[in-house]
């Protein structure tokens, strides 16, 4: 399961994330999304479980949780709507 993780500090390691979430079962990815020109975080990232129920436990537990002096939003991930295949511009 892909998870969505927001409002993160914005000094948080990788690290720091991926070890919020493994007691709740096996994380098999974590990524904070940084800024292509600065490598500043952008105060989100995602994290993968190795199963459903294990992520959804998380979802559960974690969200609204301090990490490093903020409440995390955290949910399940969302596919993108718009994978820039498409030739209809958006609110068109």
């Amino acid at each position: 399961m892909r998870i969505y993780i927001g409002n993160l500090n914005y000094r948080l390691r990788t690290e720091e994330l991926k070890a919020a979430f493994e007691p709740y079962g096996e994380v098999v990815g974590a990524k904070i999304v940084r800024d292509k020109e600065t490598n500043r975080s952008k105060g989100f990232g995602f994290i993968e479980m190795a199963n459903d129920s294990d992520g959804t436990k998380a979802i559960e537990a974690l969200n609204g949780t301090d990490l490093s002096g903020r409440n995390m939003i955290v949910s399940e991930a969302k596919p993108r709507e718009n994978d820039g295949n498409s030739s209809t511009p958006p609110n068109s």
